[in-house]
């Protein structure tokens, strides 16, 4: 019962509501009409489409009211450009006109059943206390137990109107829902834009990474192992005339063949970190967090092995943030948190630092969101000032 009255009172909130955004729908519509009609005479022309995105405002009002009402996001539907070929504005107008019209009558009734229910009945019990009787909500004069009967009835009419409230409001946001979301086909489209960026962005990303991999491998180990043949192949010559440079040069020639082995192991570990495959996931971000400067914890919720391509992305990520913090943070403390499901690998990264982070300052965070939209990822960030700064990507593991 306390479930079902908390559900009316909900919806009689929403329905009320919508009743004021039903006169603003009414009022947008209004203006429209009126630039339209001096579009003949040339005035209205450069008006229309501020006007236009000047009524998107009420309908971005009762977007966000279904949104929450039913639990779920409903995105924006509108794209860059003139308004007039967007397909969102002749929704948009369905949803002004439908709204405009049922609304404010919707909402008069939500407000008014529960209120005409409890009258009725405060009226059974009042009217033998007011001479000549008391008329009800209905014009319903009450002056005889009969008529103060056929008056509970009404009550109970209007209780069991208000107990279908529940039902209108959701009528209502699933309307918004289907009229005010991106039509099936914009959502399509969208979604090939979008991964046709992020495959873009990831090839190009793939590229910088093979690039960086022969950069280093040329300037650095493959530079060193060229000493180490030069050294060797003088030392041949020298064996027989000068066995003491010859050993200076073996020693030498040792002492960087050492130095290329340490250097191809970073570009190998720049590859695939040999922890992922000796610890999994869970150890290789634990060796992280051991080796950070920054005391770090880790809490892991959920441990299956995902593919080794996401593993690798999910502890680049980690060590990257890491090293944001270390520098820039200002951070007493690291809190990484591994979770999701088999499906997606979720992966939060919180500190108590000192906020204000800008994915726009080149702070590594725009690598960091590239890498995971290259797995048709997402990564949500929330670094007021003053901290604490949060870090949320979710990386889909394709199954």
């Amino acid at each position: 019962m306390t479930t079902r009255l908390r559900e009316c009172w909900s919806a009689v909130r929403y329905l009320v509501v919508g009743a004021g955004t039903s006169l603003l729908s009414l009022f947008a519509l209004i203006g429209l009409f009126a630039v339209l009609l001096l579009c003949p005479f040339g005035i209205g022309i450069p008006s229309l489409a501020p006007a236009i995105r000047l009524a998107r405002w009420p309908v971005g009002v009762d977007r966000r009211r279904a949104a929450r009402a039913l639990g779920e996001p409903i995105p924006e539907p509108y794209r860059d450009g003139s308004p007039f070929k967007d397909p969102a504005t002749r929704r948009d107008l369905a949803w002004l006109a439908i709204h405009g019209a049922t609304g404010l009558f919707i909402g008069a009734l939500a407000f008014g059943l529960p209120l005409g229910a409890v009258q009725q009945v405060i009226t059974v019990f009042v009217w033998p206390l007011v001479p000549g009787g008391i008329e009800g909500s209905l014009g319903i004069v009450v002056d005889s137990w009969p008529r103060a009967g056929l008056d509970l009835l009404v009550a109970a009419a209007m209780v069991a109107a208000t107990l279908q409230l529940p039902r209108v409001a959701r009528w209502q946001a699933r309307t918004a829902r289907k009229l005010l979301a991106p039509a099936p086909g914009v959502v399509l489209a969208d979604r090939v834009a979008e991964l046709t960026a992020t495959r873009a962005a990831a090839l190009e990303a793939h590229g910088a990474e093979l690039r960086r991999i022969e950069r280093d491998l040329h300037d650095g180990t493959q530079a060193r192992i060229a000493a180490v043949v030069l050294q060797l192949g003088i030392a041949g010559q020298l064996y027989d005339r000068d066995p003491e440079t010859v050993r200076d040069l073996l020693v030498k020639a040792q002492d960087t063949a050492t130095d290329a082995l340490a250097e191809l192991r970073t570009v190998v570990r720049s590859i695939y970190p040999p922890l992922l495959s000796e610890r999994g996931l869970a150890g290789a971000v634990r060796a992280l967090a051991e080796r950070s400067p920054v005391p770090a914890v880790v809490a892991v919720e959920y441990e299956t092995g995902r593919p080794a391509a996401v593993e690798a992305a999910a502890y680049f990520v980690v060590a990257e943030v890491l090293a944001n913090v270390t520098k820039h943070a200002d951070a007493s403390q690291v809190d990484i948190t591994l979770g999701g499901t088999a499906s997606v690998l979720c992966l939060e990264i919180r500190d108590d630092g000192r906020g204000g982070a800008d994915e726009s300052r080149g702070s590594g965070l725009a690598g960091i969101r590239r890498r995971a939209e290259a797995f048709d990822g997402t990564l949500t960030l929330t670094s007021p000032p003053g901290g604490p700064t949060v870090l949320r990507v979710e990386l889909p593991c394709g199954s």
